[in-house]
């Protein structure tokens, strides 16, 4: 069963997206902020990682940063979920390393959970 995790501060959304994943037969590890995401993302050993970058305690940009510096990460799909829909924003991301980057207005969960199906059976 591959493993997501979903690094999200919104209540809301984070269900959603939990919902969608586990009823296509995924397992959710859930971080509700940048330093709880590392910190997951180290010890779960997830599959992909789903970052949103406005968050408490820190930013996803922050924390794809170091998720890419970490030997553990550093090679660990990593898709920004976020309503930062600059192409500023877009380019940081992809310059930090994000594998792709998707905002959250313009995509439906089942479309974020299709591109997590092709990101991992490549």
């Amino acid at each position: 069963m591959p493993k997501v995790l979903l690094v999200e501060d919104d209540e809301m959304l984070h269900g959603m997206y939990i919902h969608k994943f586990k009823n296509q037969g995924y397992e959710v590890i859930s971080a509700y902020n940048g330093a709880e995401g590392i910190e997951k993302s180290i010890t779960e050993k997830p599959d992909i990682i789903l970052l949103d970058v406005i968050m408490p305690k820190m930013d996803g940009f922050v924390a794809l940063k170091k998720m890419r510096k970490n030997s553990d990460t550093a090679k660990t799909p990593i898709i920004m979920l976020t309503n930062l829909g600059q192409d500023e924003d877009i380019r940081k991301g992809k310059e930090l390393g994000a594998d792709d980057y998707f905002i959250k207005a313009n995509h439906t969960p089942q479309e974020v959970v299709d591109k997590v199906k092709t990101l991992l059976n490549g």
